[in-house]
């Protein structure tokens, strides 16, 4: 058998890894596949730049070519830097490229903040930098190649991030330390909404709430009531947005267009309304008052409640805040007759209706939030019915008497029709003005007390009804605090 010579083979082996390792060393120096011969230059995408913040996102760009790696097939890595022109790049923005990389962007924005940031340009103004590209090669026989260009940019002032309303016409009023924020867009730069309430009065807007008056504001436009003027530190003429009707308003405001709409909501100023005052059952108590009720109506808000000496005013909210919204009369010690009301805020105007001792009792208060007027009526009971001693006389029926809480009628029931019917109402004047007590089923027995509430011609048209042998002298009282009735035969 002829023997194998591993030392031969051995040192064969060894060439071959060694020459593969060596062309593996030199591949990224030689490869012929990137040889180039190119001048270097540089360009940018426009020569003359004028940055605008509403096209925050629009670019310039930095070109550049490969440069000459002379054939070698040398891989070629970029240096971009940016100067002020002039400056020979002494401190330069430096930005590594790497390779096979030949042009670099900012979005204005960027570009802009750089300018005002780094370069200190004035803005509006414009000033010229100069870029300049340096191509540096693997293959350290290829020396470094640069190429410089120049273009002038001109820079804006942007927008304040933050806008805040103030004014007689918002909640907090002239409190600038209070001032509220509006909310910003989160895709249009510059753009800021406030929702909310607006009572008779004036707004502008800040840039702040850090309590200075003289910050940068912004205000009316004096030749155009939908535009804005940017008054810097205070300046320029204090033109105020006047707002007559109080309610929901959506406002939205373009720093950037300069631009302003105001629109007013069709929904309800508030959604819930409460009785506060030492003459109401809530007492001085902001935090958990007795609340109105709302209506179908949606802007039409009812309270019904025993009222004693004392003040009293009707309170929007938010609950806690003595200085919130609220509906108040247009004097202090106001009576119940007036039916105007004032919606305001702040505690700036605190007016009150009085209750007297002559005049204390159980009253409904109906508050419409649309024509901002309110009716305080005292809450009467009578008995209607054909049961009763009057009949089905609506417009001159049975009063109860009141005092201390209980409506009390005491007379006859069934005189001349001894199976007659009878329900309570709290008005009189038309069958479908307000509301009535009606038994909770029909052809109810007076001895039965349980009852339930309707209002006007919706029913059920629920009825006492006396039988046979029932009729006679009755005492009925009422207890509407507590929903209690008792129907005694005397």
């Amino acid at each position: 058998m002829k023997k194998i010579n591993i030392k031969y083979y051995a040192k064969i082996l060894f060439s071959l890894t060694l020459a593969l390792f060596l062309f593996s060393c030199d591949e990224e120096l030689t490869d012929d596949s990137f040889a180039t011969d190119d001048v270097l230059t540089v360009t940018v995408s426009s020569p003359e730049v004028i940055l605008e913040e509403r096209f925050t996102e629009n670019k310039v760009t930095i070109n550049w070519t490969t440069g000459s790696n002379k054939d070698t097939g040398s891989s070629i890595s970029y240096l971009l830097e940016i100067d002020k022109a002039g400056n020979n790049f002494s401190l330069p923005l430096t930005y590594d490229m790497g390779k096979n990389q030949f042009l670099f962007s900012f979005n204005y924005k960027t570009l802009n903040q750089i300018l005002l940031n780094t370069f200190n340009a004035e803005p509006n103004t414009p000033i010229e930098l100069e870029a300049r590209v340096t191509a540096t090669f693997a293959d350290g026989t290829v020396s470094p190649q640069t190429a410089t260009t120049t273009f002038m940019v001109t820079s804006y002032q942007p927008v304040s991030s933050q806008l805040f309303i103030v004014g007689s016409a918002t909640p907090i009023g002239w409190n600038i330390s209070n001032a509220i924020e509006l909310s910003p867009s989160s895709t249009k730069t510059g753009v800021f909404t406030y929702e909310g309430l607006l009572s008779p009065g004036s707004f502008k807007f800040a840039v702040s709430n850090e309590g200075c008056w003289c910050q940068d504001f912004y205000t009316q436009d004096p030749a155009n009531a939908m535009a804005i003027v940017h008054n810097i530190g205070g300046s320029g003429d204090d033109i105020q947005w006047e707002i007559t009707t109080g309610g929901k308003y959506k406002i939205e405001v373009n720093l950037v267009e300069l631009t302003i709409k105001i629109e007013e909501s069709e929904d309800p100023l508030f959604s819930q309304i409460w009785i506060v005052g030492d003459a109401s059952p809530s007492g001085w108590d902001i935090n958990t008052p007795d609340e109105f009720t709302r209506s179908s109506n949606p802007f039409i808000f009812t309270y019904e409640g025993v009222f004693v000496p004392g003040d009293f005013k009707i309170f929007a909210g938010p609950l806690g805040d003595w200085c919130g919204q609220w509906y108040r009369p247009l004097v202090n010690g106001q009576d119940l007759s007036s039916s105007d009301v004032a919606q305001n805020s702040g505690c700036d105007t605190d007016n009150k209706w009085t209750i007297t001792a002559a005049n204390q009792g159980r009253y409904k208060i109906t508050l419409d939030i649309l024509n901002n007027t309110v009716k305080i009526e005292k809450v009467n009971l009578y008995l209607i019915g054909d049961g009763g001693p009057n009949g089905w006389n609506i417009a001159t029926p049975t009063p109860f008497t009141y005092e201390n809480g209980i409506y009390t009628f005491t007379g006859e029931l069934g005189t001349g029709n001894a199976t007659g019917e009878f329900k309570i109402a709290k008005f009189k004047g038309d069958w479908c003005d307000g509301e009535w007590i009606n038994s909770a089923t029909a052809s109810q027995s007076v001895y039965n007390t349980n009852f339930i509430f309707t209002q006007g011609c919706d029913g059920p048209d629920n009825k006492w009804k006396l039988k046979e042998g029932e009729s006679g002298n009755y005492k009925i009282t009422i207890n509407l605090e507590q929903d209690v009735m008792e129907i005694i035969k005397q």
